[in-house]
């Protein structure tokens, strides 16, 4: 009986440190559904603070960057421009997100994207992060994503990424868009979009990267280097 309490106390314990240690962002579980992909990268805003990006360039585990650049109509990241140039100085591969809104047009959505990020040959495609309540009636958030989504591909020439968790992807992106890539959230277990691939999987949203103050969210891109070279240009 002594030995069974002991062997209840030592598993309650090692529960509790290994929580604790992933509360902390020591360790994360999916880090070990994340192993097979080589290409892996971060994805910022101004939530991180002022980064220093060359302490983060020496990090060689991570090879591209997301950072946020706009949201609706008119709001700017203040901290977008730093984050864009520093990173592109430190050699990450580097591409923008918009925050998808329904209190604005897709044309005036597309015009904040275009006067604020830059038109660069080895940038990644624009990403769409579409997180909007689920109330919304799926044929009129695609129409509006349709026009930012033709407007962001006719000036940039790339097609688009999604940035989705599973409910606004099956709500709104799942019977559309069928050529445009999957940025898909689940910090659970490896992702499953039921016959769909995904083309960049954020694992993880407590990730410690030195020269970051905060936690960091992690992600992987699904091929290996050579892929997304060739995907994305060199």
């Amino acid at each position: 009986m002594r030995r069974t309490a002991y062997i209840v106390i030592a598993a309650v314990l090692a529960l509790l440190l290994v929580g604790g240690l992933e509360f902390f962002g020591f360790i994360w579980h999916n880090e070990v559904f994340a192993l097979p992909y080589e290409v892996k990268g971060l994805d910022v805003s101004h939530h991180q603070g002022a980064i220093d990006w060359e302490k983060v360039g020496k990090d060689k585990r991570y090879r591209f960057v997301f950072m946020k650049a706009t949201e609706g109509k008119d709001f700017v990241d203040r901290r977008f421009r730093r984050n864009w140039e520093e990173a592109r100085r430190q050699g990450l591969r580097v591409g923008a997100y918009h925050f998808f809104s329904m209190q604005s047009s897709g044309e005036e959505q597309a015009r904040n994207f275009i006067r604020t990020v830059p038109d660069e040959a080895d940038s990644l495609p624009p990403v769409i992060d579409v997180e909007i309540p689920l109330h919304h009636e799926p044929e009129k958030v695609r129409r509006k994503l349709g026009v930012l989504v033709s407007d962001l591909e006719e000036h940039y020439g790339k097609k688009p990424l999604f940035y989705v968790t599973y409910n606004t992807y099956h709500r709104y992106i799942r019977d559309a868009f069928p050529d445009h890539g999957i940025w898909i959230r689940d910090v659970i277990k490896h992702p499953d979009l039921e016959g769909r691939d995904w083309l960049f999987w954020q694992y993880g949203h407590r990730g410690r990267v030195d020269g970051i103050g905060t936690f960091v969210d992690l992600n992987v891109y699904r091929g290996d280097w050579k892929q997304f070279q060739k995907q994305f240009g060199k």
